[in-house]
């Protein structure tokens, strides 16, 4: 019995190491992206190097992180919640080197922008929706960490705001084109950045969802907001897993 006892507390401690560096791998995406984008706003080149060096360590701590997942289930069979904590944590490092290679186009996209003339670049606000992309990749790893669904579902909503943000930059940047065609170049450059801001907020909505996978066993993905809500609210009224 002493064995086990001593087997099962090396592996939540190994869980919770595990669980530590998917967070600190969040916030280092997190500051990646908010350098990526002060690239941008402050014309600064030096600050695009940084992104690209930060993305190669995100690279390698997914890879990291797989193995370690891998290892932990090859060695302690883990089943129930256990074993979807490791399931999501799989899901979510993807999702988190997905948003580094975000950062990644956003900082290149940056670089033609810095160095052409500004009368050339559209005048397109983009500070807004950075900003609610990355307080919801965020709000999304505090949900992991606090199993707190009903903060889950409410980045699935958010998510239905940044997309429409998109579309209304989209709509915006055509009109630029279409007036004066010597801003195609540097609009097509902003909508890429758009364009990836707005796939952050996909997959901060992403990692929402695991969180009910790890919390209901359910896979909501896909779901309605409706559907997510129902499940924090099953959860405040004492569903079980």
């Amino acid at each position: 019995m002493k064995m086990n006892k001593h087997t099962y507390s090396h592996f939540d401690t190994e869980l919770e190491h595990l669980q530590t560096r998917v967070v600190l791998m969040g916030e280092k995406v997190c500051e990646q992206v908010t350098k990526a984008f002060d690239a941008l706003a402050k014309n600064d080149p030096t600050l695009i190097e940084e992104v690209l060096v930060v993305e190669k360590a995100v690279n390698q701590e997914e890879v990291a992180l797989d193995e370690i997942c891998i290892q932990l289930i090859a060695r302690h069979s883990p089943t129930a919640v256990d074993l979807r904590l490791l399931m999501t944590i799989m899901q979510m490092v993807t999702d988190l080197e997905r948003v580094g290679d975000e950062a990644k186009k956003i900082a290149k996209a940056a670089r033609p922008i810095i160095e052409s003339e500004a009368s050339f670049v559209p005048k397109v606000e983009l500070r807004y929706v950075v900003g609610l992309a990355i307080g919801m990749l965020r709000s999304a790893l505090d949900a992991f960490v606090r199993h707190d669904l009903a903060a889950a579902a409410a980045i699935v909503k958010q998510d239905k705001e940044v997309d429409a943000i998109f579309k209304g930059i989209m709509r915006q940047l055509a009109t630029f084109m279409m007036e004066d065609p010597r801003l195609i170049t540097r609009s097509l450059d902003v909508l890429f950045i758009a364009k990836s801001i707005e796939r952050i907020g996909d997959h901060a909505t992403n990692i929402a969802e695991y969180v009910v996978y790890l919390v209901k066993g359910r896979n909501v993905r896909h779901a309605s907001i409706d559907a997510m809500e129902r499940e924090a609210r099953e959860e405040e009224d004492g569903g079980e897993a």
